[in-house]
């Protein structure tokens, strides 16, 4: 089956991108929006509208296969890849991707993925901005389903050797401000995993000392006991702290460790996952951090796993960090690794080297992106899967859930035919 012809369109995200720095650094909430001047490269605010692409892949038999090209919430942080804005990236979709994809032939998935993930840019002489490497390699994954008369998750499963679960994936809620409500929300639906927190405040959401950050996962293992509909119930708490927990100890492990102690005690019994608990700002130091703080956790029995994300960015970066054992578990971030054949890779490394793969992302992605990433997690089988995009816990919840109850159906409908 070939491809003959390649479209772009603009296209809006389930959340903003936000400057990560300004929000650390001095901004100030205001209502749905923050008050303050942006710090980081091409931000004109310091909340602004997210914007995405959709790429869609014209087949010869008149199938149209599609992806959407999605960046983080917090674009050019960490070190990423700089703001995502559609006006600025159709005419490099349209001039670059568009003639490399035209004529060519949708027998593997693989291959072609990683063409495109490689691809060198003539004019900036660099890889594509992740975002449409992320995009376009959607649209190639279901361009290659749809001419097989597959799944997605299938197409992975027969091109990396692995096998579609017959099982469900936990499933991680987040639940942007709204803290309280949310927390409701995802225990009512049976969240597996909850609610990520946005800790990225210290004044407002940790405390000098920690002590809100506390505070708050008491109130979530008592309203679990409260509000869960059956007795075993017990979801698994992972919060984002952003390195807050370390400014507030000026990085010293002696006292985050202490204070892990006491966060262990306040989510009990419920495990706890905390993810961001120290940036440093570079990516040598902040593995040397991450592998040091988990030593001293495992060494004292402390219970409390960490999670690796900022400057763990690209495949290359998760393979450093899961080598050195820098997180219990690494979050792998879809946008950000480019193709999704990264993605899929990575949750294969995390596996192979017995450290926890989280498939994430953010909430600043699409519907269309985020039921392609089941397809990915259905595939590979990784510890957790984010529900995305958005803050509003329900739709992402809806959205991610669903997929991959179809996935199931078909996997149970093929298993049945196939012994028949």
């Amino acid at each position: 089956m070939k491809i003959i012809d390649v479209i772009a369109s603009k296209a809006k995200t389930g959340f903003f991108f936000d400057d990560q720095k300004a929000i650390k650094k001095h901004a100030v909430q205001n209502g749905a929006t923050y008050t303050g001047k942006p710090l980081t490269k091409g931000f004109n605010a310091v909340r602004q509208a997210g914007e995405a692409i959709s790429v869609m892949i014209l087949l010869e038999d008149g199938q149209i296969a599609y992806g959407d090209c999605a960046a983080v919430q917090y674009s050019g942080a960490g070190g990423r890849d700089p703001l995502f804005l559609a006006k600025d990236y159709i005419p490099i979709i349209e001039e670059q991707i568009k003639p490399m994809l035209i004529g060519r032939e949708l027998d593997s998935f693989k291959e072609l993925a990683e063409e495109v993930d490689d691809f060198i840019n003539p004019v900036t002489r660099k890889k594509m901005h992740t975002a449409v490497r992320y995009g376009v390699t959607q649209a190639i994954l279901d361009g290659v389903a749809k001419s097989k008369n597959m799944i997605m998750a299938e197409v992975v499963a027969d091109e990396y050797g692995t096998t579609v679960s017959d099982e469900e994936i936990p499933i991680f809620m987040q639940s942007g401000d709204d803290r309280y409500n949310n927390v409701d929300k995802m225990i009512l639906k049976g969240a597996d995993v909850l609610p990520h927190g946005l800790i990225n405040n210290v004044k407002l959401k940790l405390g000098e000392e920690g002590e809100l950050l506390e505070k708050y996962v008491m109130w979530i293992r008592d309203r679990v006991e409260e509000i869960r509909d059956v007795d075993d119930y017990q979801p698994v708490i992972h919060l984002d702290v952003y390195g807050t927990i370390g400014n507030i100890f000026n990085n010293d492990y002696d006292k985050m460790v202490k204070y892990f102690k006491e966060l262990e005690e306040a989510a009990y019994p419920l495990k706890l996952r905390i993810e961001g608990p120290i940036d440093m700002e570079e990516r040598t130091a902040q593995m040397e951090a991450l592998k040091e703080l988990c030593r001293r956790l495992d060494e004292e029995e402390i219970h409390v796993e960490i999670v690796a994300d900022e400057w763990c960015n690209t495949f290359e970066d998760i393979k450093y960090f899961a080598d050195n054992k820098a997180g219990h578990m690494i979050q792998i971030k879809t946008p950000d690794l480019g193709g999704i054949n990264n993605t899929i890779e990575a949750v294969m490394y995390c596996k192979e080297k017995g450290i926890g793969a989280y498939q994430g992302g953010t909430c600043n992605e699409t519907d269309r992106s985020a039921r392609v990433c089941v397809h990915l997690a259905m595939a590979t089988n990784p510890i957790q899967i984010l529900a995305k995009p958005g803050m509003g816990v329900d739709e992402g919840y809806m959205i991610v859930y669903n997929e991959m109850q179809r996935i199931l159906a078909i996997k149970k409908l093929r298993d049945r035919r196939a012994d028949i």
